[in-house]
């Protein structure tokens, strides 16, 4: 489904990504996890395109993506939550939700899936987004990635600031994703967030992917947790 193969990023002059690799399947969820300033970030704007890869190679679905325009990338079905959600505030949630579909050509039927899983979306359609909570803001950000119809979705701490029923329909979303076969990308510093959802953790050290370990083997021996996040657990 999504390949990150060996890609090598840089800001300037400064090398962020080395030799970076992660994996998902469809139906899956990775978590990558790491210390602040780690590259975790970076390695989701490197698959949007956001920071263009030196080398390597971003495959999706068969396709390497990794040279081409940060426009391009959601026509192959990547969407992409930022972290701080990145809205444009003066619009309504009707026009955020309109430009998630002009991305990929996407109809009414599948803003009308996007708004299944956020409700409370439909009430706020006339709405600026600059005006909405916090929490609604996270919602219209996930909805209008969801307009694109992804095959992946990349989420960068979604669950940052929000209050825990916020947190727990966030989860609640991101696995009914799953279930529908779509691969997922997930940063998140929360421990506890990131081992009631994943199947597979990615470690991040120095801009390197390191150990890709099973969550469930991670819940039973959590020591690498201490090593590469510095916390007990």
């Amino acid at each position: 489904m999504l390949n990150v193969e060996n890609i090598n990023c840089f800001y300037g002059r400064t090398q962020v990504l080395r030799d970076f690799s992660l994996s998902v399947e469809a139906g899956r969820i990775l978590c990558v996890m790491g210390r602040n300033g780690a590259g975790k970030t970076t390695a989701l704007k490197s698959i949007m395109g956001l920071v263009r890869p030196r080398n390597g190679r971003v495959v999706i679905n068969g396709t390497d993506i990794a040279a081409l325009q940060a426009e391009e990338a959601p026509r192959h079905g990547i969407g992409y939550v930022p972290q701080g959600r990145r809205l444009f505030s003066e619009l309504t949630v009707a026009d955020n939700l309109e430009i998630g579909l002009m991305a990929r050509g996407s109809g009414g039927d599948v803003r009308e899936r996007a708004l299944d899983f956020f409700p409370v979306l439909r009430e706020r359609l006339t709405q600026r987004a600059g005006t909405l909570s916090g929490g609604e803001q996270q919602m219209l950000a996930i909805a209008r990635a969801l307009c694109l119809d992804p095959t992946v979705l990349l989420l960068d701490e979604p669950t940052e600031g929000l209050m825990p029923a916020m947190i727990a329909r966030i989860r609640e979303v991101v696995l009914n994703l799953k279930n529908q076969g779509v691969a997922v990308v997930l940063v998140e510093l929360r421990i506890d967030a990131v081992l009631q959802v994943a199947d597979q953790v990615l470690f991040v050290e120095n801009g390197r992917s390191r150990d890709t370990v099973n969550a469930a083997t991670l819940r039973e021996s959590p020591e690498m947790l201490d090593r590469y996040l510095g916390v007990g657990h």
